[in-house]
């Protein structure tokens, strides 16, 4: 058993309620408002979550990906363009996190002791604090979830 906490404008709770009533086997969605009175907190309490999908295997999620060289290109040429007071987006982070991941995964093929592993957790990081993900999982695993779904819809 579990207990979920959302919290949503008021004016989406009803609708939020529905779809996570929809979404898991559970008791009632429980709505209280937030301190400040302008959001409203939704409880589920579950006894059954569905399973999670799995994480796709590097394979899977760099299937599309352009080669490394080139993308060892794009990541730097984005660096070197973007203003540094503007910080870098979500699609340079998404894609060097993923450039790095590449490099680790071919160099624990090769038995290759290397920073590429450590380069590659800490970009995974970068990008799920950009995305305000809490870390539940190991943060390369969700750079190849992101990284998949991107390159499907790009």
């Amino acid at each position: 058993m579990f207990e979920i906490r959302i919290i949503c404008d008021p004016t989406d709770s009803d609708r939020v309620s529905q779809a996570l009533s929809e979404a898991f086997t559970a008791g009632p969605v429980r709505q209280h408002p937030t301190r400040d009175g302008q959001r409203t907190r939704l409880y589920v309490s579950a006894d059954h979550c569905p399973e999670p999908k799995p994480w796709p295997t590097p394979e899977q999620a760099y299937a599309l990906a352009p080669s490394i060289v080139s993308e060892i290109g794009w990541t730097a040429r984005t660096a070197a363009d973007m203003p540094y007071h503007d910080g870098l987006h979500r699609e340079y982070w998404l894609r060097k996190a993923a450039l790095l991941d590449r490099i680790a995964l071919s160099d624990e093929a090769d038995r290759d002791t290397s920073d590429a592993a450590d380069l590659a957790t800490r970009a995974a990081q970068r990008l799920m604090d950009l995305d305000d993900t809490a870390v539940i999982c190991d943060p390369r695993h969700y750079t190849r979830q992101q990284y998949a779904a991107w390159a499907k819809n790009h």
